[in-house]
């Protein structure tokens, strides 16, 4: 079993549920069980998404969302997991733009996505996509 992997997956559902708190406590536990097994594939992701969770739960908590999408982005380029860095990158980039900061957001976000040369039908990439014309 992919335990990180599967809390995760309950977490983005309490979030889709605005059960925000809830799904902060799963994805403690599945960095904490990140933390344990060290290594894992899916170690950017939890972070990621724990960004997004606060983004979610209050406005004012963008300054640890950034932390926690920039530390996706650390674990996702350290594992050479491009298709957890695009996530990573794409999510942090969307709050850049929110904040004006739309150059920064383009610089992180286009070579990452250009990095792919297939798969451009997939949720992720296509988000990508619309997020960098949306920055040019």
């Amino acid at each position: 079993m992919n335990a990180p992997h599967f809390l995760t997956q309950i977490a983005e559902a309490y979030r889709t549920g605005g059960q925000i708190a809830e799904g902060l406590a799963v994805l403690a536990e599945a960095q904490a069980l990140v933390d344990k097994i060290g290594g894992h594939y899916y170690a950017a992701e939890p972070y990621r998404l724990q960004g997004e969770l606060l983004l979610a739960h209050a406005a004012e908590q963008q300054a640890e969302a950034i932390t926690c999408f920039q530390h996706a982005l650390t674990i996702a380029r350290r594992q050479q997991v491009k298709a957890l860095e695009l996530r990573a990158a794409t999510s942090l980039a969307r709050l850049w733009q929110r904040q004006g900061k739309r150059a920064e957001a383009h610089e992180l976000l286009a070579p990452v996505y250009g990095w792919f040369t297939e798969g451009f039908d997939t949720a992720d990439l296509q988000e990508a996509k619309v997020l960098l014309d949306a920055l040019v």
